[in-house]
């Protein structure tokens, strides 16, 4: 599972929230402390791209 987040991202933090261990808070954005999400994180990184107000989480 690889995860990006795009330019319409407004740091609101909700996934930092949901999945401290992938999502981290920027000054202005959301980044990404992995390139590949381990299996056991990957059901809460799901829920935080379901739960982004912006949809600005991609997965593949």
């Amino acid at each position: 599972m690889k995860v990006e987040i795009d330019r319409s991202c407004t740091g609101c933090g909700l996934c930092v929230s949901t999945c401290p261990d992938v999502f981290a808070q920027g000054k202005s954005t959301v980044t990404i402390n992995t390139d590949e999400i381990p299996p056991e994180l990957e059901d809460e990184v799901l829920i935080a791209a379901e739960e982004c107000p912006l949809e600005a989480i991609h997965i593949d």
